[in-house]
């Protein structure tokens, strides 16, 4: 019975080869995109799943309560002694600082070479906690300080080849590391990625503050992660936490609440500087659904379109004693061989677009993922899905038609059924079209503004970082040679850009001797006197600070922190006292600048704190002259190498940062608007079939009329009209549909565009111009026939 369904269901495909066609393309299409999108979500999903003891792995979290709340995945440098010594819910505890970028110095062949790796400082504990494997070596060996240990690739980038082992390199110009083990190569979707792992007691000559025990703030650079007894009730070792603001931090406004984040979140918590939002994977994987439901939704509208045409085979299959479910089963076969050469077809294409989709999302995913018991189990039941969805529908139209109308061919559209469920189907394929055409221009548009808005600082300079054991007087040194070229009008040692987000200080903020401090968090920018005119700030009261003296005596402060002091007028600032910290830093307001963006848009505009502090500056910004490009780069990497030989000269494009911090939202965009043409071009494939059915059906029908004297434009109007009513009524519930969609997306920006009109009246449109473009084009092909042949079509 089964090999019969087969061999009926292989000649009917080949029968209809045209319909076959549409339908064979469109499944594939869907196949190939579900197949990407699988690959997609599940590497973000596996991420740290394959550690043994992943169940009891947590890392601490710092929620910073003031004003606002700020999300942090790090805690205070003493935290991690705290929990070893005073608690009992943790079995192991480590520290874990990375940094990107850092200088590694050493004689190759009698050569000096320099180079810029990543580096971890790790305390040994963390390879108690994550499965880490070593190639060789002992990871007790990072209790002692200098010590480290590299994969096999880092060690040939940094030795050549040959035994790293035993070898040394200088880190920083400023500590001799010695090699004591080798990595075994990790997977790419793990948290713990570092290539180069060095022991934390080497960090604190480097960095005494992440590198001692200190209770007085926190920093990206590090997190810290505990491996918990079997269990432990979080909830209550979390509420024990809260006791240790009080007894630490017993002085600080700025609230500090810790928190245990579980190893299977880290990755997808984007409050904790997660990898990825959980919402994009969600918005992805529907995309993908869709573009399948459109396909199916092709399959039904034509099969059932064509049930008349094959009315008098199932008149035939009844009379000979076919049950109802029996010809449901040669329908659903049918299906299930349409569906499996599809998916032959989207697999080979899911290989062909692979190298274009990595591209696309900055990712490397290869097809081994598809060897898994998950993805054979996911297609299975994609395929099953498939040819119920696809197939179930069209067959109940068949299986209830009457013999006899059947065989003597006084079958209709209406008297078969299914017309009233093709209107809906089609009116549902042409509302995610016009929804997803509408939101894939919202989001544009909205990284369009952010990108290209006036951020309130110049983004057309270029950003030279220099490393920490320079001297200031030596960096000073190089910003006036710099500012000898033509090429350059202006260069500025800083800590940072404007728009650097990294720079919030959560301390203590007391404003003119008042004597209770400020709630607000606030941006510290420590930078010269060449800051603002390198970056085109905008001075609104006051002047510049003078260049420093003994002591920090003078900064600038932007509007903002007037705004949240509530005092609007920029004058009334001025000579004003303003205390960091306990007694970091005093200094007078001698100037007020205009508000920039000092974070992404999805930020407010934060209170900003300005002041000349050369042992905090890590950058210089080279304002280049228009059209000097090239001259000014030679310049400034002739003046480094002179001044600095001993140090790797880089540079970045200030613009270029900026455009990296909507890198998530270009990449999703980029998705977003590959799927959505495919989902919008499979639809337009199924009207192209649904209407040169409909011609066909109609050939006698278009002769009679063109006989009677009927104009081309008659034909036309016989076709569209009941296709516009739909695009109509598709629009009327897609607008609604996605204006609200995109308006609960923009309200995640602080700074968004509007929602225009011509924004949803372009996704209608462009539907409806498509769309009309096929029926006229094929109606014109129709009407334009001789109607001596269209009269003589059965």
């Amino acid at each position: 019975m089964i090999r019969n369904y087969l061999k009926i269901a292989w000649r009917n495909l080949r029968k209809r080869k045209g319909t076959s066609l549409i339908n064979i393309v469109g499944l594939a299409t869907g196949f190939a995109c579900a197949i990407l999108i699988y690959l997609f979500v599940s590497f973000h999903l596996s991420f740290d799943t394959f550690h043994s003891k992943g169940d009891r792995i947590y890392r601490f979290t710092t929620d910073e309560e003031r004003d606002i709340v700020e999300y942090e995945a790090s805690v205070p440098p003493g935290f991690a002694g705290v929990i070893r010594n005073d608690f009992t819910f943790a079995e192991k505890v480590a520290r874990l600082a990375q940094w990107q970028e850092w200088q590694v110095s050493l004689e190759r062949d009698g050569q000096p070479v320099h180079l810029l790796e990543d580096v971890s400082f790790t305390e040994a504990d963390l390879f108690d906690i994550f499965d880490i494997p070593l190639l060789r070596g002992d990871a007790a060996t990072l209790r002692e300080p200098n010590t480290a240990l590299l994969t096999e690739a880092a060690a040939r980038r940094i030795f050549g080849p040959g035994d790293p082992v035993g070898q040394t390199f200088e880190l920083q110009n400023s500590a001799t590391i010695r090699v004591v083990g080798i990595l075994a190569p990790r997977p790419k979707n793990s948290l713990i990625r570092g290539e180069l792992m060095i022991s934390y007691p080497t960090l604190e000559p480097l960095n005494s503050f992440l590198g001692g025990e200190s209770w007085n703030g926190i920093s990206s650079n590090m997190q810290c992660f505990a491996l918990f007894y079997p269990g432990q009730d979080v909830a209550k070792v979390v509420s024990s936490l809260q006791q240790l603001p009080e007894k630490y931090r017993p002085n600080s406004r700025n609230h500090h609440r810790y928190g245990a984040q579980p190893l299977t979140e880290l990755h997808l918590d984007g409050r904790y500087a997660g990898g990825i939002n959980p919402r994009v994977l969600w918005i992805v994987s529907l995309i993908g659904f869709i573009v399948l439901l459109v396909a199916c939704i092709n399959y039904i509208n034509i099969s059932t379109a064509q049930s008349a045409y094959r009315s008098k085979e199932v008149g035939v299959r009844k009379v000979m004693g076919s049950f109802r479910s029996q010809l449901l089963a040669q329908f659903l076969t049918e299906v299930f061989v349409l569906t499996a050469v599809s998916l032959a077809v989207g697999l080979g294409l899911a290989w062909l677009a692979l190298p274009y989709f990595n591209e696309t999302v900055g990712l490397e995913l290869g097809l081994e993922a598809l060897y898994t018991w998950e993805f054979v189990s996911f297609l299975t039941a994609t395929v099953f899905g498939v040819t119920f969805l696809a197939g179930f529908y069209p067959g109940l139209v068949l299986g209830r038609i009457t013999p006899v109308l059947a065989i003597k061919r006084q079958l209709s559209q209406k008297t078969v059924g299914g017309l009233r469920i093709r209107q809906v189907l089609v009116t549902v394929q042409f509302v995610i079209s016009m929804a997803l055409i509408a939101s894939t221009l919202v989001v544009a548009k909205q990284i369009n503004y952010a990108v290209h808005s006036d951020l309130g600082y110049n983004t057309s300079v270029v950003m030279v970082p220099v490393a920490a054991e320079i001297e200031p007087a030596r960096l000073e040194a190089l910003r006036g040679r710099l500012e000898a070229s033509t090429a350059i009008e202006s260069a500025s040692n800083c800590l940072s850009s404007p728009g650097a987000p990294d720079n919030t200080w959560g301390t203590i903020v007391r404003y003119d001797h008042r004597p209770e401090a400020e709630e607000f968090s606030i941006q510290v920018k420590m930078a010269d006197q060449a800051y603002l005119e390198t970056f085109d700030l905008e001075l609104v009261a006051g002047r510049n600070f003078f260049i420093k003296r003994d002591t920090v005596d003078e900064a600038l402060v932007n509007r903002a922190f007037g705004r949240l002091l509530g005092i609007p007028d920029p004058e009334a600032l001025l000579g004003k006292e303003v205390q960091l910290g306990t007694s970091y830093m005093k200094a007078r307001i001698v100037g007020v600048i205009e508000d920039f963006h000092d974070q992404d848009f999805r930020a407010r505009i934060n209170p900003v704190f300005i002041a000349p502090v050369a042992e905090t500056y890590s950058e210089i910004a080279v304002k280049v002259a228009p059209g000097r490009l090239p001259d000014a780069l030679a310049h400034v990497e002739k003046e480094w190498k002179a001044v600095f030989p001993n140090n790797t000269y880089r540079y970045s494009f200030l613009d270029e940062r900026v455009a990296e911090q909507y890198q998530s939202e270009q990449e999703f965009l980029a998705l977003g608007k590959g799927f959505s043409l495919l989902a919008i071009l499979i639809g337009c494939l199924g009207i192209y079939g649904l209407v040169s059915f409909f011609v066909v059906q109609k050939t006698k029908e278009i002769g009679i009329r063109k006989v009677l004297g009927g104009s081309v434009g008659d034909i036309i109007r016989l076709f569209t009209s009941d296709f516009l009513k739909l695009i109509l009524l598709a629009g009327l519930i897609a607008v609604p549909i996605a204006w609200y969609a995109m308006d609960r997306w923009l309200r995640s920006y602080e700074y968004r565009t509007t929602l225009e009109w011509w924004v949803f009246s372009a996704a209608v449109g462009g539907v409806l111009l498509l769309t009309m473009g096929i029926i006229i084009y094929q109606a014109a092909r129709a009407a334009r026939a001789n109607p001596v042949n269209s009269l003589r079509t059965e």
